[in-house]
């Protein structure tokens, strides 16, 4: 019977798990976990009847990887979408007060966020010439060379800090954003290449006799992303152990591992994948392979706080209907982005009150995450002030601070990965996992995580 040791519980460790124990019914997979909790950055907390997602909000359902986990799971039915507003109204801060984003190329058009010049060039934007030359480009440059100054500095930092919390100059548009340098690359135009995609979406939908499914819409559980997590673990033959802390990984035999912890315990396995963040497979490999452990430490992570408050309703001076606003981080406002979690999803708030939840932080902005309480919600207060017009202090408040939250693919990533699977076959049986390599949303952790699955049971001939 094979042994499988799986250092990391976030979602990318437990979703492989779940995948291996498909695939490999008579292996022995151990998740360990260093924290005392499993998810990861994944986590749901009830206070005070208000239920706050500490990380990830929700997934999207642009790729269909953790709904048919779900599914799979029998959370289906489970599933709560976003609602009709939230999807509908998204909001961005500029110039002093909220403007809606546009929603569609049409809407684009009539659209006070942007000027009229930055508006034609969206236009032209099918007429441009592709990039010729090979080589990494950041989504800044992108962006600007395809659309201009202004859609850089304002439409692409807003999805940057709303997805990365990142420095757009500094990001690699390969590696971030991989489907718009695609559609540079084969169709000569990302609005082309976005129109060829939908018609595309459009033929195998009536090929199978099926409604084109509607796609961009988050997801949840009305209890939480938590349940997902939760479910997982439950569903593993073997419990996953948490609070148990990896020091080393160790090469015993030529087809063999030695996973050792700070404790007495230790596991000898044929395969070992590290699934945790970067930063911990660096230390955990040192002493095997200094190199590969100095590649794998080289990238990068933000500091992001999460603040959740919680108002009544009364004192908001309007309706919240939508999912909240961003700040293009270029701005270096207090506040990346604020989500209005009880227009998103029900029963996020008791009777009576909202919540809102505020991001601080990001690539641009560190030094907040070192800010004592009084100061961060100050100043959260003060944007929503001056955003929302909000003079009331809330009845709740809540602060998550994650010193390293979501890994950044800088210029050169992809070619630092590349290096890293190369360096990574001279250690067969050892794998890595997680959002650090390929993609940081819930989705691509699934993805990556079956994928890594397929290889391991290749590897172990089964």
């Amino acid at each position: 019977m094979p042994r499988v040791v799986i250092v990391g519980g976030g979602i990318s460790g437990l979703a492989l798990a779940y995948r291996l124990e498909q695939r490999v019914p008579d292996a022995d997979v151990i998740v360990v976990e260093q924290a005392a909790r499993l998810g990861g950055t994944i986590g749901t907390e009830f206070r005070d009847g208000f239920r706050i997602e500490i990380g990830p909000n929700g997934f999207l359902d642009n790729k269909p990887f953790a709904h048919e986990l779900c599914r799979e799971l029998g959370l289906g039915e489970q599933l709560i979408p976003a609602s009709e507003a939230a999807r509908r109204n998204r909001f961005l801060f500029r110039g002093g007060r909220l403007h809606l984003l546009p929603k569609s190329l049409a809407t684009f058009l009539t659209s006070d966020v942007f000027s009229w010049r930055t508006r034609f060039l969206l236009l032209a934007e099918r007429f441009r010439p592709p990039r010729r030359e090979v080589g990494d480009e950041s989504i800044d440059s992108f962006v600007r060379r395809r659309v201009g100054r202004e859609a850089a500095e304002t439409l692409a930092d807003a999805f940057v800090t709303g997805i990365h919390a990142g420095d757009p100059k500094l990001l690699s548009v390969r590696a971030t954003f991989p489907r718009l340098a695609e559609f540079e690359r084969e169709y000569g135009s990302i609005l082309r290449g976005m129109s060829q995609s939908a018609r595309r979406r459009r033929a195998e939908a009536a090929a199978r006799g099926e409604p084109l499914p509607s796609s961009g819409r988050m997801w949840s559980f009305r209890e939480g992303l938590t349940l997902l997590i939760d479910t997982l673990g439950r569903r593993l033959p073997f419990a996953p152990l948490a609070g148990v802390h990896v020091r080393t990984v160790r090469r015993i035999t030529n087809d063999g591992w030695r996973v050792q912890s700070d404790g007495r315990d230790g596991w000898d396995a044929e395969v070992v994948v590290l699934a945790c963040p970067a930063f911990q497979q660096a230390l955990i490999l040192a002493d095997e392979d200094a190199d590969l452990a100095k590649a794998i430490d080289g990238i990068p992570y933000n500091r992001v706080a999460v603040v959740a408050l919680g108002y009544r309703a009364a004192d908001l001076p309007g309706r919240l209907e939508g999912f909240g606003y961003l700040s293009p981080q270029r701005e270096r406002r207090d506040v990346l982005g604020v989500q209005w979690c009880s227009s998103i999803f029900p029963d996020r708030a008791p009777p009576g009150l909202v919540l809102l939840r505020a991001m601080c932080g990001g690539w641009n902005r560190p030094e907040m995450i070192d800010w004592d309480d009084d100061r961060l919600l100050n100043a959260v207060r003060g944007e929503l002030r001056r955003a929302m017009r909000i003079e009331t202090p809330p009845v709740f408040h809540h602060i998550v601070r994650w010193r390293r939250a979501i890994p950044q693919y800088h210029l050169g990533h992809l070619e630092r990965v590349a290096w890293i699977d190369n360096r990574l076959a001279r250690h067969a049986g050892l794998f890595l996992g997680g959002n650090a390599y390929r993609g940081v949303a819930l989705n691509d952790c699934i993805e990556q995580a079956g994928l890594l699955a397929e290889r391991i049971c290749q590897y172990l001939k089964c």
